[in-house]
């Protein structure tokens, strides 16, 4: 391995306009049709002029210091066993300063990887969670146990910590530059740059560009629709926490309500949440929600795609069994646990029932992955986020140590509102800086011919498919009545939080999204596979009885996957309609 250390501050002369690459006028075809979107060319390969050292040499771009050139060799990285091609890795930060609020030194860090055989692309790989780390830029394409990614499709490709390090995490939220850089704004500063230095490194900027993420990063994924709709021309969402300031909140309610049950207390004196509703408890009203519902879409076959039907045809109060003398065994909710556990799916609200979060969508994925987020993460990550970057004047860094007391006593009445507020040099509100302005407005998105497509596991505990589902109508209802011409978005059976469950959680969608992009191809639905155990990263929620790969189409909302007859463990058994 070779390596070039460099620091340059760059040049204030190389500016926005140095980029390319994107602009409509140069890159769509003509289309004659008076209501046609325009149809984008398709890339075309490059290959890196020079080596990494000579690249290192010409790098520079305003407020930039790019402090390392790596030449990678083919096989030191490596996605599902198959080794990536020979890359340089280019590492370094923009914007450094010192916060005038808390006195830290901010910077937006990021890493990018330009592969030495070039597809002419360019992908934008957001991050998850609070951010706070540069992971490594492989341009990860979602869903479990990935096959493929981007850098070794031949993209060039930014990761970026978004404006803030780990150790930062999460009182990074009391300086209000680093909330905007991590709503909005660290995508928005580094989208040129990158541009930019694949220019230097290809002589020409990218012929089209992509952008993907998950979780947080899905929530990127539709900001950056909104906000950087010039910039991007096909974006994947998954599983997106595009009200994320809403969805932390929801999950402290769902800590409360589980709290209210608890049959334990933690050594710090709080009620135990995971006793509130049990491993067998969850197993149990999973097989009962199955038994309503697994037949509605054809199939009895543990997974429920006609996720609508189920809830009109499932119904806690009845179908569960109610325990007797309150005797708890795992085979039965007592009339107190029913109560708790339909506020949960029913969602957030304040004390006069006016709705705070999206409900949830009774599923079958109710193991591991459903626990770690409505019981564990809701009372130690949800919190953090909330009291330090989702409330306007955020707390006092002391209750970082007391993070599941501020979770069961955060009131829905007089806490909640902070999201929205702002305060002195908190100019913006987390409302404002999180979420996408206007969100059904995508016209510049959608006039430009760039794509847009959403997936959304059905048992996600975190960030409701629900809500995104109703987002998703509004968008419909926006674009008179039909936006399938440029965003599409598929719900998947059973997936958890990006990953998970008892599902097929494994797909591309990059590739369905560059066909669509560049050769108007329109994704009707994407193949997925379940990651029994003889998959190369198997799924341990998926049931020993399914059999080995199985697989099912991903169909584009609102039409569901139903059983054709044949072989239940094969895609083309089933049909979207």
């Amino acid at each position: 391995m070779k390596h070039t250390s460099i620091a340059l501050a760059a040049s204030a002369a190389l500016i926005l306009a140095a980029c390319g690459g994107n602009d409509v006028s140069d890159s769509a075809s003509t289309n004659t049709s008076a209501n046609a979107l325009p149809q984008l060319n398709a890339a075309t390969p490059g290959t890196l002029a020079g080596n990494c050292a000579a690249l290192a040499a010409k790098l520079t771009f305003a407020n930039t210091v790019f402090t390392s050139v790596t030449d990678v060799a083919a096989g030191t990285l490596k996605v599902a066993g198959k080794p990536i091609a020979e890359h340089c890795l280019i590492q370094g930060s923009m914007n450094q300063r010192v916060s005038s609020v808390d006195g830290n030194t901010y910077a937006i860090g990021f890493e990018m990887r330009l592969p030495l055989a070039w597809n002419g692309r360019f992908f934008y790989q957001a991050n998850g969670g609070l951010d706070g780390n540069v992971v490594t830029a492989t341009g990860e394409i979602g869903g479990g146990g990935p096959t493929n990614d981007a850098l070794n499709m031949g993209f060039a490709v930014i990761s970026s910590d978004a404006g803030h390090s780990a150790a930062q995490n999460p009182l990074f939220g009391l300086d209000p530059q680093a909330r905007l850089d991590y709503g909005y704004n660290a995508v928005a500063t580094l989208t040129p740059m990158a541009k930019q230095v694949i220019k230097l490194a290809y002589g020409k900027g990218p012929d089209r560009s992509y952008f993907d993420g998950c979780s947080n990063g899905g929530r990127h994924a539709l900001v950056a629709a909104a906000r950087s709709s010039a910039q991007y021309d096909g974006i994947i969402a998954g599983d997106p926490g595009f009200h994320l300031p809403k969805a932390a909140i929801g999950e402290m309610w769902s800590a409360q309500q589980l709290a209210k049950v608890a049959t334990a207390t933690t050594s710090n004196g709080l009620p135990d949440i995971t006793t509130g509703f049990t491993a067998a408890e969850r197993q149990m009203v999973a097989s009962k929600i199955l038994a309503k519902c697994d037949a509605l879409d054809g199939a009895s076959d543990g997974m429920i795609q006609d996720i609508k039907a189920c809830q009109a045809n499932f119904n806690l109060a009845t179908d569960v069994p109610t325990c007797t003398n309150n005797v708890r065994d795992g085979t039965c909710l007592t009339s107190a646990q029913k109560d708790a556990v339909g506020n949960v799916f029913s969602g957030a609200r304040n004390s006069t029932g006016t709705a705070l979060y999206s409900s949830f969508p009774y599923d079958a994925g109710l193991g591991p992955g459903w626990s770690a987020w409505k019981q564990a993460n809701s009372i130690t990550l949800d919190p953090a986020a909330a009291a330090f970057t989702f409330t306007t004047l955020p707390q006092s860094a002391s209750v970082l140590s007391q993070l599941s007391a501020y979770a069961l006593n955060f009131s829905m009445d007089t806490d909640a509102p902070k999201i929205f507020a702002t305060s002195g040099v908190y100019t913006e509100s987390a409302w404002s800086f999180m979420t996408p302005p206007d969100e059904t407005n995508l016209s510049a998105l959608k006039q430009r011919g760039a794509k847009l497509m959403v997936y959304h596991g059905t048992s996600d505990p975190v960030f409701s498919s629900n809500d995104t589902t109703d987002w998703y109508q509004r968008l419909t209802t926006a674009n008179g009545g039909d936006a399938s011409n440029f965003a599409r978005l598929y719900t998947i059976a059973g997936m958890n939080h990006c990953s998970g469950g008892p599902s097929t959680d494994q797909f591309d969608m990059l590739t369905p999204m560059i066909a669509w992009v560049e050769q108007g191809k329109a994704p009707d639905s994407v193949v997925a596979t379940a990651r029994d155990a003889s998959n190369v990263v198997p799924n341990t929620d998926v049931p020993a009885d399914w059999g080995a790969g199985r697989t099912r189409p991903l169909c584009a909302y609102p039409k569901v996957a139903r059983y054709q007859g044949g072989d239940i463990n094969a895609a083309s058994s089933f049909a979207c309609s």
